[in-house]
């Protein structure tokens, strides 16, 4: 029965990472808080909680990174088509929408890959709560070991 209980708090640990859809910063929190308080209870909680918290800290890096590349790809393709020698205050901005900038697929690719990834993020967390449903432990690919 002990280890039945133990599972469950492990599958909660990974699944608590959706409460960032409720709670800012729910990702982090929900998994640290079910892990400190059931760390001491067994190897398996706390083996499933390092793997939960690494791979939400991988996942913000990951998209920090990802986000300082693709923002200025957006701004520069917009900021191209406005005609800076020519911006009179009476006849509006002029924007040159037939031609987009190769930059602004260079940014497009980027966020599509950014969404591609929030999307294995999702399938990563279903498939490491069922496996620690079953008493396995999952380890996340590309995740960066933070906590041992």
């Amino acid at each position: 029965m002990e280890e039945k209980n133990h599972t469950n708090i492990a599958t909660f640990i990974h699944l608590s990472t959706f409460s960032r859809f409720l709670v800012p910063f729910g990702n982090f929190l929900g998994p640290l808080v079910l892990w400190i308080i059931n760390k001491e209870k067994s190897q398996f909680i706390d083996e499933n909680g390092k793997q939960a918290l690494n791979f939400q800290i991988s996942i913000l890096i990951y998209s920090l990174i990802i986000g300082l590349i693709t923002i200025p790809f957006f701004a520069f393709s917009i900021f191209s088509g406005f005609d800076f020698m020519d911006f009179n205050l009476f006849e509006g901005i002029h924007l040159n929408l037939s031609k987009p900038s190769p930059l602004f697929y260079i940014g497009g690719s980027l966020g599509f890959l950014a969404v591609v990834g929030f999307v294995l993020e999702i399938v990563f967390i279903i498939k490491a709560s069922l496996r620690a449903r079953d008493g396995e432990i999952y380890e996340y690919p590309l995740s960066i070991k933070f906590l041992k």
